[in-house]
């Protein structure tokens, strides 16, 4: 059983700047749990205190259903690996992964046998005589996951082990890392500011800012019903686009106004969106839900606008977009659509998909009830 519980946990470091804020989270045994926000968020210190790095300012943390608040990290049976690898530069790979099994006293056959075995299971049995300064970023990223996993902790840490790694390594060791914790099932907590990562690698995900959980749910949960506008804004590539204006009801329809254009929401978000009739409001729709429309389409929220920037990716072409009403929008539209800045375009918004938020950087994700 290793299930991580933090209760109420606070850490103020000196000067009064406050890192995390009464945070709450339950991570289950076995589970994935990513915890992703920008820089400074608290993310990092929330993987020391698990560690034992730092002490919080306040509330418990248990591990296996023991409180560890005071148990030195040595006694946790956690194991972390670090950004920068922190591998020992006089030590060949082998001594590397063998050290915490030799500071345990484990018998040398035993070490030998963990060592080759994770070192097979990694792909990196050839590399075990050098040392980390004649290997690349990928293997000794390889180095620091064996050297965790040779010690069977009942908990992996993870502090953004891959942002060090060119984008092509970063894809590899990603879905290494994904179908290794399905070969161990050991509990993972994994620290990222990419939410490429946070999708692609969490059961679930825990959204922070500025020290405060937004929101922890499954990834898809999170994208496609963000709880407020910081988390609606941080997932999604490129970013879902905001549109500050108002509501307004006609005739027990609501419609959201702004610039101009005049969007009709669907009906069943009238009861939500109705006490702010008359009011500020924020419009978020993700750009892969605005659809290029032909002259000739839907009448209905359609609107017109002017191409100002045309990205080709590859996959996709991202185009930029600005409205009748000095709208900006960016869509996401097919890679061979013959489109170029300057271009007169209409586009069609699907409005099944949009999210009405309150006014500010945190607003309430209205549409949500």
């Amino acid at each position: 059983m290793a299930k991580v519980l933090l209760e109420k946990v606070t850490k103020v470091f000196d000067g009064g700047v406050v890192a995390v804020d009464d945070l709450s989270v339950e991570v289950e045994d076995k589970e994935f749990m990513v915890i992703v926000g920008p820089s400074g968020c608290g993310k990092t210190t929330i993987l020391r205190m698990i560690a034992g790095l730092e002490n919080p300012t306040a509330g418990t943390i248990a591990i296996g259903g023991r409180v560890v608040n005071d148990v030195p990290p040595r006694d946790r049976d956690v194991a972390m690996v670090f950004q920068n690898y922190a591998l020992y530069p006089h030590m060949t790979v082998y001594q590397n992964m063998a050290f915490s099994l030799k500071v345990r006293k484990t018998p040398r056959g035993e070490i030998k046998a963990a060592v080759e075995e994770t070192a097979k299971m990694l792909g990196i049995e050839g590399l075990l005589g050098r040392k980390p300064k004649a290997l690349s970023g990928g293997q000794r990223q390889r180095v620091a996951l064996g050297r965790a996993i040779v010690r069977n902790p009942k908990v992996f840490l993870f502090d953004e082990p891959l942002s060090n790694l060119d984008a092509k390594l970063r894809v590899t060791t990603r879905g290494e890392l994904k179908a290794l914790h399905q070969r161990l099932r050991t509990t993972c907590i994994y620290v990222t500011h990419d939410q490429t990562e946070a999708m692609t690698l969490g059961d679930r995900i825990c959204v922070m800012d500025r020290g405060l959980v937004q929101q922890i749910a499954p990834p898809m949960e999170v994208y496609d019903r963000p709880i407020n506008r910081f988390v609606a804004g941080f997932l999604g590539a490129p970013p879902m686009n905001f549109l500050e204006g108002g509501i307004e009801m006609r005739d027990g329809k609501a419609y959201f106004v702004a610039g101009g254009s005049c969007i009709l929401l669907p009906d069943d978000t009238v009861g939500r969106v109705r006490p702010y009739n008359g009011g500020a409001v924020v419009l978020g729709v993700r750009p892969e839900n605005v659809s290029l429309e032909p002259l000739a389409g839907r009448k209905e929220n359609v609107l017109g606008g002017k191409v100002r920037v045309v990205e080709p990716l590859g996959d996709r072409t991202d185009v930029i977009l600005e409205t009748e009403g000095g709208l900006g929008l960016t869509i996401s539209v097919d890679p061979h659509a013959a489109i170029k800045a300057g271009d007169a375009v209409q586009v069609h918004i699907d409005t099944g998909k949009v999210h009405i938020f309150e006014p500010g950087e945190v607003g309430g994700n209205v549409s949500l009830g």
